[in-house]
This record gives structure tokens, sequence and C-alpha cells, in this order.
């Protein structure tokens, strides 16, 4: 079974690659940095060539609302003209809890448009709702910062490490498509504000995490459980206080960094 990845090479691509390799999967890293372009179609009649399942993890460069939509919508319809000419027999798109619950944000009206784009096409299809990760508590601070200090809505919110998302996926395309959603999280519950106030903290980041009903989450304002996926949901094995001992929780290197700007 040839699996190609799109977006082979980001977090959660390439810790999928690696875990169905190692399943002994042929597992392909689709993206710009092995010349396969999405938005273009550069490279992706080689890529799908022979491929059983597409697992699109790929994101959007830049949030900007009218940039995300055009890049959802291009790289998917793309996409799906080129896995229907592959003779592709299953898509797996990774997208959001609660996507379609927040689409006073641009990037999630794009996500709902890639979904309503691959729930319209012929291909058999598995759509995977994940909740936020652990590795982005960080930067979900960084955007949230109002007058120095960072302002969350206290809601119930369930991340999960992106490790459990590698897996979940590599399950689920290995699988037959289920033609609908399929919910992932972690297996613990906590309030936005206070699993964020802990990650800085890890961090000895002393910038102050502000319990705020109106704050807006990826610019939508969000109610008690938007972020929370609904009961049945496939959960992960790792708990946050295991993810903060792994080498994930740690913030990269000086030649790490370096190395990163450099690639």
């Amino acid at each position: 079974m040839k699996i190609v990845v799109v977006g082979g090479t980001g977090l959660i691509g390439s810790k999928l690659v690696r875990r169905l390799r190692e399943q002994g999967r042929e597992a392909v890293a689709a993206s710009p940095d092995t010349g396969v372009n999405t938005l273009t179609g550069d490279g992706l009649t080689e890529a799908l060539k022979g491929a059983s399942v597409v697992v699109d993890v790929s994101n959007s460069p830049s949030w900007e609302d009218a940039a995300v939509m055009a890049f959802f919508e291009t790289s998917t319809r793309n996409l799906l003209e080129y896995e229907a000419d592959a003779g592709v027999g299953h898509h797996v798109a990774l997208s959001v809890v609660g996507t379609e619950r927040l689409l006073e944000s641009g990037y999630f009206r794009a996500k709902m448009a890639q979904e309503a784009l691959i729930k319209e096409s012929l291909i058999p299809y598995s759509i995977v709702h994940a909740t936020q990760f652990f590795e982005f508590l960080k930067g979900l601070a960084d955007i949230s910062v109002v007058d120095g200090k960072v302002h969350l809505p206290p809601v119930l919110f369930q991340p999960m490490a992106a490790d459990d998302v590698a897996r979940a996926l590599a399950e689920i395309a290995v699988g037959a498509p289920v033609n609908g959603t399929v919910e992932i999280a972690g297996p613990e519950q906590f309030r936005l504000d206070e699993l964020v106030r802990r990650r800085l903290a890890t961090l000895n980041d002393s910038r102050e995490v502000v319990a705020d009903p109106k704050a807006l989450y990826s610019g939508a304002l969000i109610s008690e459980r938007t972020l929370v996926p609904d009961d049945g949901a496939r959960l992960g094995e790792t708990r946050f206080a295991t993810w903060l001992t792994q080498p994930a929780s740690k913030p990269p290197t000086a030649n790490a960094q370096a190395a990163r700007k450099a690639s």
C-alpha cells in the first residue's frame, strides 16, 4: 500500500511518514521541500502514481482570510483532481474539532470549504477532526497577547500530543474510508487559560494569563464546549504531565533554530 502524505515534512506529516514506514508501508512525503506543490500541481502526478491513499495534513503559510481560503480551495481541488486521475481510493484530511462552530474565523471558514470539496468529490474519504496540539500552546499564547498579557477564554479544552495525532491518522489511513468525520482528542480536559498558564510556567515565561470570557480564539468568540469533541471521540494516550517529560516539550536549541532557518 502506497500512502502519500501531503505536508509530509511538517510536524504531523513527518511523524506520520515515519510511523507508516515503521509499519512496513510505502509512505511518500509530499511537500514543496520534496518537489510537490499542490497549489501549482508540480510533482503531483509522479507522487500519486500507484498511490492507494492520500493523507492531507498540509496547512496554509498565511492565515489572512483571503490567502487561507485560496490555499485550501486551490490545494484541495488540485489534489482531488489528480487523485481521481491516479485512481486513489481513500482521501484522508486533517481538520479541527469545532471547525463548524468557529465560522467567525476566516481560517475555519477555509477549513469548512476544504471539507465541503472533499465531501462533494467522488473519492471515498475520512475527515479527521483533531483538538489543538500540546506543541502549539505557547504559540496560542503568543497570538493572544493584549497589552502585554495573555487573554484567553476559560472554556473547556482537550488538547493532544502530536505523536498521538500521527498514530490516529496512521490507523485511519490504512482502514476503510468512513465517508464522514472522526474526532480525536487528548485523554484529559482542562480550562484553556489554566493549561496555557501551566505551559508558560514550564518555559519560565512570566507573562500573565488572564481568564477573559470575551477573549477571541483565532478571531472567533467561543463557548464552553466549542473546543472539545462529542462523546465517542478517539482519545490519545499521552497525558499532559507525561508529554512535559518528553523531548517534544522542550524549546528548540539555538542550533536547531539556526538549522531550521537554513533548510
